[in-house]
This record gives C-alpha cells, structure tokens and sequence, in this order.
C-alpha cells in the first residue's frame, strides 16, 4: 500500500491523488491502487522554517532559532510517516518539493522508503534532455536557495530560475492563490514566469512546487499534462515512480 503523507498543500496531496486513480484507472473498483492520504496540513510552514537560505542543500542550521524551525518540521514530517508505517504502508512518497530539505534526516528516522521526488524528476529529465541543457525551475524560494533540485541536475544541467521580480509577483503570488483556491486567478499570473524562462531558451520546465502544476494546468485533463513539450509535472513523475514501486513483489 502507497502511503502518502499531504497536507503541504492540500490541494497539491489532492492532486497527486488524483493522477495516481487516472493514470492507473482500473475496470473495477478492486483494480485500482491501494493508498493512504494523510492529510497533514498541521505541517509547519516549510519556506518559513528554513530559516537560513544557502546555495547548497545544507544541515548546518547557524542559530539556534532556525535550529528550533527546522527540528520542528522534522518531528512533524517523522509524526506524519510514523501514522502511515502504522497503517501498514509499503513506502512513503511527499508529494511537497520543498518539504525534501528534509529528506535526508527523515530518511534516518524512518524505517520505511521514502522515494525522494527531485531524484526522479532528475532521472526523468537525463532520459529526455541533452546534457548541459537549460532546465528552468519555478518552485517556492526554499526550493530554489537551498538547492533542493541543484544537488541533482547541476551534475547534467543547467537550472535557471525566474529574477527575485518575476518570483515575487508572479511564482510566490501564484502558489498562495492556489491555496486560496483561486485556480484561475493563479494560472494568469504564472505566465509571466513561464515567458522569463522560454525567453532564456529552458529546453524544460520543472515545476517545482506542487501547486504550480496545478495552476498551469488549471481544468486541463491528465493526457493534456502528460503530453506537454516543456513542462515536468513532479507529483505526475513521482505517481508514477510510485506505481513502479507498488507492482515490485
């Protein structure tokens, strides 16, 4: 059984869900996958909880004070597996970008697997993109500085984010309304981040924070998502990383 540990945010956990149950329809209710959502949403505020903002995916936390932020996310992430390894879940996928800064110290405080989404949205992207290509990214600011995706694809790409102006009114605004529920709204405003990255020639677009799929895809069907030329949906990726994973015997 796929355990899935939401919350962060609802919408994008919803989401995910979702693409799990279109992309692996069955003929009968029985066909379908077995998975639990735990919609965690009492998750700490991940872009809030960093703290210290470094270019390189770091555990050295300077202060105290950001070393109370960041533990606090932790001991929610391990409460929240906790929860699925006791429901009987095989593994464990997040469908949150952000929330992998804390990947490698959950993985240590967690018997069960944990697929690490910006691994294979990195093994994804080697299979269709040339090395050295422009990979553009669009994802919370907590994604972007501490390296999230730029310990993966530096080793390959080159990853290229929107200016602090496009990522202020156009990336940050566009995650929140998705939050809000102001699909529509958001789609409009995340254009601008998507026409600064085609202009600087991005082969592909990771779209790196959970709600953003959802705003650029906004009403769109599933094949629709699953043919795009430029855009790499991570909650799509990691669906089906984890149905590789639920067929293993």
């Amino acid at each position: 059984m796929i355990g899935i540990l939401g919350g962060m945010g609802t919408q994008a956990g919803l989401d995910f869900c979702n693409k799990l149950a279109v992309l692996y329809r069955g003929k009968v209710d029985q066909d379908y996958p077995l998975f639990i959502l735990y919609n965690k949403s009492n998750v700490p505020g991940r872009p809030e909880s960093i703290g210290i903002y470094t270019k390189k995916l770091t555990n050295k936390i300077k202060s105290k004070k950001n070393k109370e932020k960041y533990q606090s996310v932790l001991k929610s992430l391990i409460k929240g597996c906790q929860v699925l390894k006791k429901s009987k879940c095989k593994f464990i996928v997040i469908p949150c970008n952000t929330a992998h800064y804390w990947y490698d110290d959950l993985k240590k405080k967690v018997s069960l697997p944990i697929i690490n989404m910006p691994k294979e949205v990195f093994d994804y992207t080697k299979n269709k993109c040339k090395t050295n290509s422009k990979i553009g990214l669009l994802a919370t600011e907590g994604t972007i500085k501490t390296g999230i995706y730029n310990k993966f694809f530096d080793k390959k790409f080159n990853i290229i984010s929107p200016n602090s102006s496009i990522q202020n009114n156009s990336v940050n605004k566009a995650i929140r309304l998705v939050k809000m529920g102001k699909v529509k709204e958001a789609n409009g405003i995340i254009k601008s981040a998507i026409n600064y990255l085609n202009k600087k020639k991005c082969k592909k677009i990771i779209l790196g924070c959970t709600e953003l799929p959802i705003a650029i895809f906004a009403f769109k069907s599933i094949k629709t998502i699953k043919s795009s030329k430029i855009f790499l949906d991570p909650n799509l990726i990691l669906a089906n990383a984890a149905m590789r994973r639920y067929h293993q015997k």
